[in-house]
């Protein structure tokens, strides 16, 4: 049986024996056409069909446990074992092998909140047909303009519910971890690579093979060559910077990084965005959240809960948030970054999909 959070028929408007709206209608004489046995008169109209229950999808975290996830969304644990017994057995109550102490993370769970279903007798299997993370709406995008200076964005077109989760790569050894997460929970993101780890970094080149296997999630940007910032270079020297970078990531990805590029150290100017522009990359591309991920904790720098706090208190429709592969705690912030944005009814996308590129 499923029981609906809501008001209550203490709650329903009435109209009072006194409303000036008509007069009351005079009862029915017998039983024919407009009355009914009773004497009352039939509805003229069908009544109107309860609407169905939505859903959202959940990605299990650490310390997650189907008791608290019940009183969050104010249902109950064996409910949310029911919606989702399809798609993960040991979490069917009718079989001896229903385990609810068994949650892993990365999990998708199915969960309509507010709504008690602890017989599993009342909404369809829904894990049977997963509901899918929230799908972007995404505005029409700024383009780079047409005297080829290249476009600087910090954000995208505000009004959509879309979100750019960008990642550096800027330092030997990282290892792969982040870029398996976000391939194993389809989540789509962006990835800033320096050209010399690309050409020389046996982690980077496989990581890069890794991001090539799967263009329908990732972007792959420019992050220069050498990783030194561009001020005092001459418009020759940073065309050949982020040409030198291209080669090497697309030798090692099979992608092109066009045209997407991110200035070491956020550092830029017009000269540098017309320079990078005439060898194709039209967008330099910076950030409006800024998680702080890459310092490490010994320095101060945030815990898992500080990066996703900054993330979900930051972002907006349009943003573009700033991570890092080889941060401390970048890993263990995913889950609650991406569920944080889902249940804000945010969807995460690369930059390609954010720019219609």
């Amino acid at each position: 049986m499923i029981l609906v959070a809501g008001c209550g028929l203490g709650d329903l408007p009435t109209r009072s024996s006194g409303s000036s709206d008509g007069p009351p209608s005079a009862p029915s004489a017998g039983v024919g056409p407009g009355a009914s046995p009773s004497g009352s008169p039939l509805p003229t109209t069908a009544p109107t069909a309860s609407p169905q229950p939505t859903a959202l999808v959940y990605v299990v975290k650490s310390n997650d446990s189907l008791i608290n996830l019940g009183h969050r969304f104010k249902t109950t644990g064996r409910s949310i074992a029911y919606w989702n017994r399809a798609a993960y057995p040991s979490l069917d109550p009718d079989k001896p092998t229903y385990d609810p102490n068994h949650l892993e993370i990365g999990w998708r769970l199915t969960i309509y909140p507010g709504l008690i279903d602890n017989d599993g007798n009342g909404l369809p299997d829904a894990s049977a047909t997963p509901v899918p993370p929230i799908a972007p709406s995404i505005p029409p995008a700024a383009r780079p303009p047409v005297d080829g200076s290249g476009l600087l964005v910090t954000r995208g077109a505000s009004g959509g519910n879309d979100v750019a989760l960008t990642f550096n790569l800027d330092t030997a050894g990282v290892a792969s971890d982040v870029v398996s997460w976000l391939i194993q929970h389809q989540v789509h993101a962006t990835v800033f690579v320096n050209g010399q780890l690309a050409g020389s970094d046996p982690a980077t080149g496989q990581l890069l093979q890794a991001l090539g296997m799967h263009p329908d999630l990732f972007t792959i940007g420019n992050e220069s060559n050498d990783g030194a910032a561009l001020g005092s270079m001459s418009a020759g020297q940073v065309m050949a910077e982020v040409t030198s970078a291209e080669t090497a990531i697309q030798a090692a990805s099979g992608l092109s990084s066009k045209p997407f590029f991110r200035p070491p150290f956020g550092t830029q100017n017009p000269a540098i965005r017309a320079a990078v522009a005439s060898v194709g990359f039209g967008y330099t591309v910076l950030w409006d959240v800024d998680t702080n991920d890459a310092k490490p904790s010994a320095q101060g720098g945030p815990t898992a809960q500080d990066i996703i706090s900054r993330v979900l208190s930051r972002s907006s429709g349009g943003s573009i948030v700033l991570l890092h592969l080889g941060g401390e705690h970048t890993l263990e912030a995913l889950p609650g970054i991406v569920d944080g944005l889902n249940q804000a009814g945010l969807a995460t996308v690369s930059l390609a999909e954010m720019f219609g590129r």
